[in-house]
């Protein structure tokens, strides 16, 4: 379950203005981390569970999610248990639209021929966000399912990214605390081989091999997949997603590789 983040609470300047104001940032805040415990948990959680989660008494968390059911965002089973509603797939499919759409027939393809879940990471600045996953019809079972996030830097898609990083950007996200180590010789050798690798750092005994995309204007993004620990021939499927971030590039205006 996603952990609750420290909010600190200053009193809000006098007058009804201010007041409304400190009060409505508060309530955003808490239903947008509402929707975060939601969607991140294992299995739906309960009133009492995501309540926990952020370190608020259960009737502010019923009255946020009375809220996100009216608009269609979260659901609760006859159990009580509370889980993400269409309205959100409404929302998401405005978040990097091009990106999404452009992917979506490559990722299909690369799913297909490997036998495995194959998706696309966003770097926002912030955290590694899988934006748009596709899973194979049969074979492997492990999926990175969309919204998952993880800190640059770790698992296959986050050391790609870091590798494709100019070194200002990756001092930057030194400095501020976005990556642990930027000196990680994974991060050298992603950026030496064209690929990363990894396991078990953002899925326990999963491995996950991935390449940078670039696209002028687009967020700095990595194509990948993810699979059982089993032996596989990592080179070759470096070179297969290499091919289909190219691919994807293209298909967003990018000039191709030299």
């Amino acid at each position: 379950m996603t952990p609750p983040r420290s909010t600190t609470t200053t009193a809000a300047p006098s007058g009804a203005r201010g007041a409304s104001s400190s009060a409505s940032s508060q309530t955003l805040d808490r239903g947008i981390r509402v929707l975060e415990v939601v969607t991140g948990s294992a299995q739906p959680p309960t009133i009492a569970e995501v309540a926990a989660a952020l370190g608020v008494h259960r009737s502010i968390v019923y009255r946020i999610l009375r809220t996100l059911e009216d608009r269609r965002l979260v659901r609760r089973d006859a159990a009580g248990r509370v889980y993400g509603a269409p309205g959100l797939a409404v929302l998401a499919r405005g978040v990097e639209q091009d990106l999404q759409a452009a992917a979506l027939p490559e990722l299909t393809a690369i799913s297909q021929d490997l036998g495995m879940s194959a998706f696309v990471v966003v770097w926002d600045g912030q955290d590694c966000t899988t934006l748009v996953t596709v899973e194979p019809a049969q074979g492997n079972l492990v999926t990175q399912r969309p919204g998952t996030r993880h800190p640059l830097g770790r698992g296959g898609p986050g050391l790609a990214i870091a590798a494709s990083l100019e070194p200002e950007q990756l001092a930057a996200a030194a400095d501020t605390g976005i990556i642990e180590d930027p000196e990680r010789p994974e991060v050298a050798a992603a950026r030496e081989r064209g690929h990363a690798t990894s396991r078990g750092e953002v899925i326990p005994g999963v491995f996950s091999v991935a390449v940078p995309l670039r696209v002028p204007g687009q967020l700095p993004a990595a194509v990948a997949v993810v699979y059982a620990d089993r032996a596989e021939d990592t080179e070759a499927i470096g070179r297969r997603l290499s091919a289909g971030a190219e691919t994807i590039a293209a298909a967003l205006g990018a000039a191709p590789a030299h």
